[in-house]
Parts: structure tokens; C-alpha cells; sequence
């Protein structure tokens, strides 16, 4: 199974920054090095402030475009991982060494697994044309 593994924003973060201490990204370039090494690291990012980006709503067949930011920094996601692990607690257990964002040991991760055509009950039809989509973006 995939678990998306997201890192919740705070006020450094959608402030642009400052950029996090020496000491944090060796202490988070080291356990990325080693989840990467354990074979459970598919991918991990970090995401620019909502202040650069834009949230389009839906309603009523029309769309409206906000220019970030959007939400309180702490609604918002920093950064996520990809992780594939056999189950939801085998994650919290990986997570549970994550390094502190912030330098005060405050710092809330969540955990969700990616859905797949299996898991959402696809019949043979669309499957396959979910399989075909999944192999077109790994190429």
C-alpha cells in the first residue's frame, strides 16, 4: 500500500521563511536517506506558501480562482512524502522519528492512503483504464 505522509504548515512556512537550521535539514536529509535505503520512500517534496499558489472552487457548473494565500497555516500543507508500506501502522511507526520542523518539537503529520482502482472497488473496465493512466505518468 501508498501513503501519502503530509507535513502540515505553520507560520514559518507560509511565510517564505527563514530556511529551516543546518541541523534540521542534515537531521532530515538523514532519514530520508534512510527510508530511501529501507525501500519505503517512493518520493518526497517540500511546497512553496499558498501565497504563491491559487485555490479554484467549483460551484454551480461555473469556477472561481483565489489567489493565495488561502486558510490558516495551520489547515495548510509544507511538504509530503510518499511512502509504501504494508499498513497504516507501519507508517506511525516510521513517522514517529521524523525530525521536528520547527525546533520546539511541535509539528503534526498526517497519514493517508492513496487510493488506488483496487481499493475504490473498479470493475475490469475501469481498471484497466486506470492502469493504463498509472503507466503513462511513470514513463
Amino acid at each position: 500500500m501508498r501513503f501519502m505522509v503530509a507535513i502540515r504548515a505553520n507560520t514559518t512556512t507560509e511565510a517564505g521563511g527563514p530556511m529551516p537550521s543546518t541541523e534540521l535539514l542534515e537531521a532530515m536529509g538523514k532519514f530520508n536517506e534512510e527510508m530511501v535505503k529501507a525501500g519505503v520512500m517512493l518520493s518526497a517534496e517540500g511546497l512553496h506558501p499558498s501565497s504563491k499558489g491559487a485555490l479554484v472552487k467549483f460551484s454551480g457548473g461555473k469556477h472561481r480562482v483565489i489567489d493565495g494565500p488561502f486558510a490558516e497555516a495551520k489547515e495548510l500543507i509544507a511538504g509530503y512524502s510518499i511512502i509504501e508500506a504494508a499498513s497504516l501502522a507501519e507508517v506511525i511507526e516510521m513517522v514517529k522519528d521524523w525530525p521536528q520542523s520547527d525546533g520546539h518539537g511541535n509539528a503534526q503529520i498526517e497519514i493517508r492512503q492513496i487510493a488506488t482502482a483496487e481499493s475504490l472497488g473498479f470493475d475490469e473496465e475501469q481498471q484497466e483504464r486506470y492502469n493504463k493512466i498509472v503507466a503513462q505518468q511513470q514513463q
